[in-house]
Formats: structure tokens, C-alpha cells, sequence
């Protein structure tokens, strides 16, 4: 063989290495989780459930031909400048060709918009819920599999309502995943002829909220809902406000479905204390999920269990589908998500894998529920309402 002809070879051999290096080596995905910071409490049985569907993928042969799933995990902090450090490490430094996660609405909306968006990365967030993230101009890269905020803080007006309550105040954390939760909730509850006396937002990590409380029990409400996290100022809060006998009754939404609430307050001081969050669906995928993530030792009733898994499983998804190309990633999750297709459940990643070899379309059927997603990347929503009941939540019904 000539040196011409060889050195064609060679090239060309190196070209088709450079374009599909996702079949001869491990892919890396970013999850980034808020391991420190207000839902910390969270981010333990996140994370496990994430590393368990690489894990899966992974055990039953891989991305590709060969390839493995490698998770890089990163801490979110739940702050827009921790994330976005985060993030520009993982996408500019470490070449993660997609990223689940952040944990929290305002991350989301920082990375999306300064890293993840410019740079052509699939973002799956599990549990991003804020609505300003439907509005963000993303070039169909931010996706999530938990449902919008305007949809939780709507369906707890309605269950509230139906379940008697008529006044309620409401405080609210002064950030997206704050203020899209008041307002959602407030319009609708005001909608079916109930009252909101007062709605205050306030700053986190404040000693002190005393005064802030004094002023939204003057209208006489004995209800305070509470739109904020159970590990940082929603703690602080519902604390005071037993304290000094502001309100009897508390509401809150997923970041008040906090376990530290009541290793720190107390089952018997929480006994009207009420809290929605994410719910697997039931059937079949959440039901394998459930079993399996058990036997593992994970929690799958956990708060963004269910999302987190079915975000991490519905990233290997796309990877495989798109051939490792992440220019394909984004159709290639819509593929992979949408009916019609041959169902595909949690972890049964080796009947995905031959089906997409095969060129046969799939349609996952997640832990957490049927990922249609929209034109936003938004999916409908399953929420559950909470009671306390010795150290940990107990189901009391599912919300409409």
C-alpha cells in the first residue's frame, strides 16, 4: 500500500472515529443536583435514582457498541451562579454531551439561558417546575418530566378548596419557583370564590420573619400557605409561626415535602401541616420502577424520585437514538418519549436498545408517567397531598 492511499485510510478512519466516538467510548452526562443548599434534604434519593438508570443502562449493555454511560455529578447549590459554574465545567471542560438537571427553577432557567442553550446540550430537568421556564427561547433543548408550577399550585387551590378551606394568607419565596407557585395558586383559589388575605414574598435565610408573619395574620385567616423550601426558610417560617400562635393550619408544595420539617419541629407539632408534591403514576412502569429501585435500596416514593429517574432513563434514550449525536439529541428525546411506538418500561433498557437497532419506533412509559411532551418540553402533571405521620409523609389523595 502506497503512502497516499494510507494516509487517505487513516484520515478518513480518524473522521468516522470523530463522529461517532459515543460507540467506542463512555458518554458523559452531567447531573446536577442541589447536594448543598435549601433541598439538600432531596438530593440524596435524586441522585440515587439518576446513578440507577445509568446503572441499568449500563448493566445491560451500555450506549452503542460498548460505550457506558459515565454520570458526572455536580452540585447545583440551588443557586443561578453555583449551577452555571457547574454547568460551564461540565459542558466547556469536561465535554458532557448532555446534563439532567439543575435541581431548582432559577438554575434552570441561568444554565439553559448562559451554557446549556449556546452550546447545543440537552437539559432534562426533573424537577425545574417554575412556568417561566415554557417561555424560555431554548431552541428545544430544556425539557422536564415534572410537571409546571402553574399546574401544582392549581390543582392545591382546588384540593384545598374541596376540602373545606375558604381564607388562606400566603407567603411565598421571592424567586421563579416562589412566585410562579403563589401566583398560580392565588388566581385560582380566588377563582372558586375562596380569599386570600394577604400574599408577601420573602427573602431567604432571615432570622427572623416574625414581623412578616404578624402582617399576614392580621386578615384573619388561619390558614398559611407556604411556597417555599423545608430546609431553609420554610422551615424557619412555619417554626415561628407556631411560635407565636400566627396560623393553626400549614400548607406547602414539593420543597416543604422536607423530612428534616419534622425531625426539626416535631410529628406531633405538624399534625395540620399539609404538603403536595410529584407523584409516580400509577401502572405498570411506575410499578416495575417502584420494585426495583426498592430492591436497590432507593426510595421510589421520595420527593422527584420517579422525575429524576425518568429523566436520567430517557437520556440514555436519546443518546442511543441519536447515535451519540449531539445535534440529534433533542428529536431524538421526542422520539423516543411519543407515541405511537412499542412501550418501553423502566429499565428494560435491552428491548429499547434492539428495537432502536432495529429502526422500530419505542414510546417510554416512565416511573413518574407517559412523557408527551409538549411544544415547551412541559408534561401534565400527577401531584399528591401529604400528611405527616410519625417520621415521614403519608398519601392522603391524589390531586386534580
Amino acid at each position: 500500500m502506497n503512502k497516499t492511499r494510507a494516509s487517505i485510510l487513516t484520515l478518513a478512519l480518524a473522521g468516522a472515529l470523530a463522529t461517532s466516538p459515543a460507540w467506542a467510548q463512555n458518554v458523559k452526562v452531567a447531573y446536577l443536583v442541589g447536594i448543598t443548599g435549601p433541598i439538600a434534604g432531596m438530593a440524596p434519593t435524586m441522585v440515587q435514582s439518576m446513578k440507577f438508570a445509568a446503572e441499568q443502562v449500563n448493566a445491560q449493555g451500555g450506549i452503542g457498541n460498548g460505550g457506558k454511560i459515565d454520570p458526572q455529578v455536580y452540585d447545583s447549590g440551588c443557586n443561578p451562579q453555583l449551577a452555571t459554574d457547574a454547568a460551564t465545567k461540565a459542558v466547556n471542560v469536561n465535554g458532557v454531551i448532555g446534563m439532567v438537571g439543575p435541581s431548582c427553577s432559577g438554575p434552570v432557567i441561568a444554565v439553559a439561558n448562559s451554557v446549556t442553550v449556546p452550546a447545543g446540550v440537552l437539559l432534562i430537568t426533573s424537577s425545574g417546575t417554575s412556568p417561566k421556564i415554557s417561555t424560555l427561547d431554548d431552541k428545544d433543548l430544556v425539557f422536564r418530566t415534572v410537571a409546571s408550577d402553574d399546574y401544582q399550585g392549581r390543582a392545591l387551590a382546588r384540593t384545598l378548596k374541596a376540602r373545606g378551606t375558604d381564607k388562606v394568607a400566603v407567603t411565598y419565596l421571592n424567586n421563579d419557583y416562589g412566585l410562579g407557585l403563589a401566583e398560580a395558586f392565588s388566581d385560582e383559589f380566588k377563582k372558586l370564590g375562596g380569599t386570600v388575605t394577604a400574599s408577601r414574598a420573602h427573602e431567604d435565610k432571615k432570622a427572623s420573619y416574625r414581623s412578616d408573619l404578624a402582617e399576614l395574620a392580621k386578615g384573619g385567616a388561619d390558614t398559611l400557605v407556604v411556597f417555599a423550601y423545608g430546609n431553609s426558610s420554610g422551615l424557619t417560617i412555619v417554626r415561628q409561626a407556631m411560635e407565636n400562635g400566627f396560623f393553626k393550619n400549614f400548607v406547602g408544595a414539593d420543597g416543604m415535602r422536607d423530612e428534616n420539617m419534622i425531625k426539626t419541629l416535631g410529628a406531633e407539632n405538624l399534625k395540620t401541616f399539609l404538603v403536595s408534591a410529584p407523584a409516580g403514576a400509577t401502572g405498570a412502569g411506575f410499578e416495575k420502577f417502584s420494585q426495583e429501585f426498592k430492591a436497590a435500596g432507593g426510595d421510589p416514593n421520595g420527593t422527584f424520585a420517579a422525575t429524576s429517574y425518568d429523566a436520567a432513563f430517557l437520556m440514555a434514550l436519546a443518546i442511543e437514538k441519536a447515535g451519540g449525536d449531539k445535534a440529534k439529541l433533542s428529536q431524538a428525546l421526542r422520539e423516543v418519549a411519543t407515541a405511537p411506538g412499542e412501550p418501553i418500561l423502566p429499565g428494560e433498557w435491552t428491548k429499547a436498545k434492539q428495537l432502536i437497532a432495529e429502526g422500530k419506533d419505542i414510546d417510554y412509559k416512565g416511573a413518574a408517567g407517559d412523557h408527551e411532551f409538549d411544544a415547551n418540553g412541559d408534561v401534565p402533571g400527577d401531584y399528591i397531598l401529604y400528611k405527616v405521620s410519625g417520621n415521614t409523609f403519608a398519601e392522603i389523595e391524589r390531586m386534580k
